[in-house]
């Protein structure tokens, strides 16, 4: 009795490694359909499926993404309006990593969609907040963030209906032109502050003027942390 109850708790043991090891699978297109397959085959015997995949890293996004990339399922998922279920999470502040993640990942999905190209994509997202959303991001998250934000909004500047939206107000136009202005002028910056200003040039000088000398510290700070990109993830220029 001992014996078959260990045997079968070491079943259960194996069985549940396998689910976790689908569940990682999803993450990957190459093998995301057999793993598909083989947790709907599951769905009936592991009573908390649901809730490992919920709570597995990414799952559920990598999976949105892939419906919304796929031509035969894109514009259900647009007419169910689940995007905005993402836009919450675009809303956070917050610099901690579980939400960069949570960013990330919904900016991911967005991703997906615009970069398909398709009329209707663009049409839906300009009935959404996206814009403001998108420049709010680049403006203050992460450099993977921005990367994926800025490739929002190029591919929509890029649609006639898009640049054509933005250009309607001046209050529309002038807020994507002062984001926009604003994060070259920092790349612009970093390129020309001159390198005595970065070194110890002037390190005898401020020792005495703590406020001068923190504010300069801060600034050579701002300005090292990382290139500004475009959405290929290219660093800007100024040249």
């Amino acid at each position: 009795m001992i014996l078959e109850k260990a045997a079968t708790t070491a079943l259960v043991q194996v069985d549940r490694e396998k689910i976790y090891q689908w569940i990682n699978e999803l993450s990957s297109p190459e093998t995301r359909e057999n793993a598909l397959l083989e947790l709907s085959k599951k769905r009936e015997s592991v009573p908390d499926l649901a809730p490992m995949l919920w709570h597995s890293c990414g799952t559920i996004a990598a999976l949105l993404q892939c419906v919304a990339s796929h031509p035969e399922t894109r514009s259900a998922f647009l007419a169910a309006h689940i995007p905005l279920f993402l836009y919450p999470f675009l809303h956070t502040v917050s610099k901690t990593r579980p939400f960069e993640y949570l960013r990330l990942t919904s900016l991911g999905v967005i991703g997906a969609l615009v970069k398909t190209d398709e009329q209707e994509v663009i049409n839906f997202l300009l009935t959404t907040e996206i814009i403001p959303l998108c420049l709010r991001i680049m403006e203050s998250g992460s450099e993977l963030s921005k990367t994926v934000a800025t490739f929002i909004l190029q591919k929509i500047l890029l649609d006639d209906t898009g640049l054509a939206y933005i250009c309607q107000t001046y209050e529309r136009f002038s807020h994507v032109a002062m984001i926009l202005v604003s994060i070259i002028s920092r790349e612009a910056l970093r390129q020309c502050l001159p390198d005595q200003l970065k070194d110890a040039t002037f390190a005898q000088v401020l020792k005495d003027d703590t406020t001068t000398k923190r504010w300069l510290a801060q600034l050579v700070k701002n300005l090292q942390e990382g290139p500004v990109t475009d959405g290929r993830g290219i660093p800007l220029t100024t040249q």
